[in-house]
């Protein structure tokens, strides 16, 4: 087969879509290497590289017009190359699909993630609300098959938007490989060093906005204040919301239990930028705490398993999905459930190596041969 793909979230997305992105294409090209594979991309960055694949290509604009426009490119432009490329299938990786590929004879297929604006409006502008909302219907519409990458994203498709559950196949994601090796003490030791890691932190990685819950794990470290004195790694930037949190912290003298590593010069060189460094991190911390109001997966959950990392998470949408009986659970706004959970991994290592045991065990079900082999059947039955 000739797969297309949307490749804009692979070269230009650090987290999220492009993690979504740079992993399906990664493990389809290992897993299935008869396979050709087309990203279509605006413009190729070093945020994903392709040079050991073999059986991977990146089409961008070559037109002078679409080089100077590459998003009208990626809206419609693109629709006559992929014509052009003999593809079978073309799948749209972020929620949406080209306008006009309808018209080809290309089969499609579109990735949803989450219908997060929707059940948070307050979140976004009627702007932003709009255009998901015209951009995943239309998708969901012309597409011949739509993959949701959770149950969650699945019920919401066909309650909200009344889309066709036959047409909808859940497609649990994997995470990026490196997260399966465990870190050698030296190299535990230089990860460390490059971005002063206390000995002892828990860990918080995420974009920093209100949905992403941020200030409930505030509020439990400064009611642990007296207890403990242990302070949380951020990976993650955002704007409002990480003020909001700064003073939070400020008004409890606690400044210092905020580590955000994004602030870093380091953030910026190319071990942080591609995740190289994310599994010494993940590898070093007490646990993850991801404590989301609302996710269409929560792919650091599933990181932190495979990092053999303890997990405290909320306990609505999708988060149980991928978490199973692997992790200490709390509703999302409950700071005192999360502060009790975050001392008892702390001071109990009995706690803490049972919930690494059950995490490596549910971290199978999310293997990425399975994830690979679920997405094709997806491709085969189209053709």
């Amino acid at each position: 087969m000739i797969i297309g793909y949307d490749g804009k979230r692979a070269f230009q997305n650090n987290t999220g879509l492009g993690n979504y992105s740079r992993s399906l294409v990664s493990i389809l090209a290992a897993y299935f290497p008869d396979n050709k594979y087309l990203l279509f991309a605006p413009k190729q960055t070093s945020l994903f590289s392709i040079t050991a694949m073999n059986n991977v290509e990146v089409h961008t604009p070559q037109q002078s017009f679409y080089k100077k426009f590459p998003a009208l490119w990626r809206r419609s432009g693109v629709v006559k190359d992929i014509a052009a490329s003999n593809l079978d299938i073309y799948h749209g990786l972020s929620n949406e699909l080209p306008n006009g590929i309808e018209k080809t004879k290309v089969r499609t297929v579109v990735t949803v993630h989450d219908l997060i604006y929707e059940r948070f409006p307050e979140t976004y502008n009627f702007d932003e609300r709009y255009t998901h909302r015209w951009k995943i219907k239309r998708a969901c519409k012309i597409a011949d098959a739509v993959i949701a990458i959770s149950e969650q994203t699945k019920e919401d498709l066909v309650n909200i938007y009344g889309i066709s559950a036959n047409k909808i196949f859940t497609c649990y994601q994997s995470c990026n490989p490196i997260f399966e090796n465990l870190q050698s003490e030296s190299e535990k030791e230089i990860v460390k060093k490059r971005y002063g890691l206390p000995d002892k932190y828990f860990l918080f990685v995420s974009s920093i906005a209100p949905r992403k819950n941020l200030v409930t794990i505030c509020k439990a470290l400064v009611l642990l204040k007296d207890k403990m004195n242990i302070p949380l790694v951020i990976i993650g930037d955002g704007k409002k919301e990480k003020d909001a949190v700064k003073k939070l912290m400020a008004e409890n003298k606690m400044n210092d239990q905020l580590i955000f590593l994004n602030d870093l010069p380091q953030a910026k060189e190319i071990a942080f930028t591609n995740a190289t460094d994310f599994p010494a991190i993940y590898q070093q911390a007490l646990a993850l705490i991801y404590p989301s109001i609302f996710e269409g997966f929560g792919l650091p959950i599933l990181e932190a398993m495979w990092s053999g990392l303890p997990v405290i998470s909320s306990n609505i949408s999708s988060m149980p999905e991928v978490a199973g009986e692997a992790a200490l659970y709390f509703a999302p706004h409950e700071d005192d459930t999360l502060a009790k959970h975050m001392f008892s991994i702390a001071t109990n290592k009995t706690i803490a190596g049972e919930l690494r045991a059950k995490g490596f065990i549910q971290a199978q079900k999310f293997a990425p041969f399975n994830y690979a082999e679920n997405v094709m059947k997806v491709y085969t039955q189209l053709l």
